[in-house]
């Protein structure tokens, strides 16, 4: 998943997809310390696309505190 297909998502989608590819992160590990895993490159994978999530939900709280900032001066 790209970041720009990321920032298309609404704040919900977002989190929504964060919080599955954290279920699917664990299941993976799981699956990698019993050695059952037979896609590593599956576990690389999503740790980029949970920090990307994560980037950009954050990106859009500073850009909500700055507006929120903004509007109090």
């Amino acid at each position: 998943m790209k970041a720009q297909e990321i920032r298309t998502l609404s704040t919900g989608e977002v989190e929504t997809r964060l919080n599955d590819a954290e279920e699917e992160f664990f299941n993976l590990r799981a699956q990698f310390v019993i050695g059952q895993l037979e896609n590593f490159n599956r576990l690389t994978e999503l740790k980029r696309d949970i920090a990307r999530l994560k980037t950009i939900l954050r990106e859009r709280e500073l850009a909500a505190e700055t507006t929120h900032t903004e509007q109090q001066a």
